[in-house]
């Protein structure tokens, strides 16, 4: 421990240094190379990873939309070719028969699915917009951020009220936005009727499915009268419970309808569905494998720069053999210029490898304020974990002590007497 000290240990690794600048320089390069990469990589891997966290805020990823299709197989007396139908009263036979099933929300939309949007009009403005019957359980599928007012609520729909949530967007064509008009009370006019505005919300850019500030939400009682649709559902937003199979779920529910309504179970064209559980489930593999990636890539950098260091202090040795011999002649112990040795390799590796960290923070900061308010691509607050870091540098450091101890020795296996021969 003497030796970390010493005033003229440091002063002896700075003149060792300082002698070959350039040399000195680009070993650096190496590791310092290899600690940005791992650094920028893995921040930026975790921004992409919280870039799409936060545009899936507020929905329930481990969902699965379900709707009817047509029959491609005869089955049980009936002819292929049968158009099948989603009601209201299959969720209640879901939920008994699948247990994994936490909650369903049925909705009916006109601008999806391939139907044409409904207009929408005010005080002489009329434009096309998604119109979507709901029920408050829809809210817990994707919530949306109120600007105004509150979402459909069960008395709403139990009274089959006429009452309307808009968009961002519906709300700024049709009230003054600048001035702030509040819309809540006022009317617009859907299908022939009059609804009241009861709230206002807006998307992301970057917002989940069926997501759009285009769109307005009524009571889904509301909807169906209108379009004298009974109790018959567009789709099922299947939420499945947090430990559930999301797959498992997506099959067995297309399984029981597929009983219920007399489709031949090897129908896959019955029902279709999108899973989006299993799709996040991808999305975050893929993320988990980049800063895997991150990691081997930056540490094979890290440990090529190691050895490029050993490589250099070897040189060293080598041109300082007289200088050993001489020290050795006046009674330095091998030990001492051992460590000698070791410690230039280990303060060339940490070094390195800070100024590689720094930049690499900077880096980050960089991106982090460039992507701030960007809500069109997906890359949010990147940050490093500070324990990655510090196992990084406690691996580089271990590397210098083993890498720095193939010159160590051939600098102690010097004589004394070569050495002082030596030109």
């Amino acid at each position: 421990m003497k030796i970390l000290f010493s005033l003229d240990t440091w002063q002896e690794i700075y003149y060792s240094l300082s002698n070959n600048k350039l040399r000195t320089f680009l070993t650096m390069i190496g590791v310092g190379w290899g600690m940005f990469l791992y650094v920028s990589l893995l921040g930026a891997a975790k921004g992409m990873e919280n870039g799409f966290n936060k545009a899936f805020a507020g929905f329930a990823t481990n969902s699965i939309f379900l709707w009817a299709q047509n029959t491609t197989i005869p089955f049980d007396g009936f002819p292929k070719g049968r158009t099948m139908k989603l009601h209201l009263k299959d969720i209640e036979l879901l939920k008994s028969k699948i247990t994994e099933i936490d909650y369903i929300s049925p909705q009916s939309a006109r601008g999806n699915f391939g139907n044409p949007p409904e207009q929408i009009s005010r005080n002489g403005k009329s434009a096309t917009y998604v119109l979507t019957g709901d029920f408050p359980v829809g809210n817990l599928i994707s919530q949306k951020k109120l600007l105004f007012g509150r979402y459909i609520n069960d008395a709403d729909v139990s009274s089959s009220k006429n009452v309307a949530v808009i968009g961002e967007e519906i709300y700024k064509n049709f009230f003054d936005a600048q001035k702030n008009e509040s819309p809540i009370g006022k009317s617009v006019n859907i299908k022939g009727m009059f609804f009241t505005v009861i709230g206002v919300f807006r998307v992301g850019k970057s917002g989940g499915p069926l997501e759009s500030d285009q769109s307005a939400y009524i009571p889904f009682s509301t909807y169906n009268k209108m379009y004298n649709a009974g109790d018959v559902v567009d789709f099922f937003a299947i939420v499945s419970k947090p430990d559930a199979d999301v797959k498992i779920v997506e099959n067995l529910a297309k399984d029981e309808l597929k009983k219920e309504y007399h489709a031949s179970p090897e129908d896959t064209n019955a029902y279709g569905s999108f899973n989006l559980g299993e799709a996040f489930k991808k999305l975050t593999g893929f993320l988990t494998g980049m800063q895997f990636l991150t990691i081997v890539v930056g540490t094979l950098t890290i440990l090529a720069g190691v050895i490029a260091i050993s490589n250099i202090l070897l040189i060293t040795v080598k041109e300082r053999t007289k200088e050993i011999g001489i020290r050795r002649a006046l009674g330095a112990k091998p030990s001492e210029v051992r460590n000698q040795i070791l410690l230039e390799s280990v303060v060339i590796t940490l070094s390195s490898g800070l100024i590689g960290f720094l930049f690499g923070i900077f880096l980050l900061m960089g991106l982090d304020l460039a992507t701030k308010n960007n809500d069109t691509f997906p890359f949010y607050n990147p940050t490093v974990d500070y324990s990655n870091v510090f196992s990084a540098l406690a691996i580089m450091l271990v590397l210098g002590l083993l890498i720095g101890m193939i010159p160590a020795q051939r600098a102690v296996k010097i004589r004394p007497i070569e050495a002082l021969r030596t030109e």
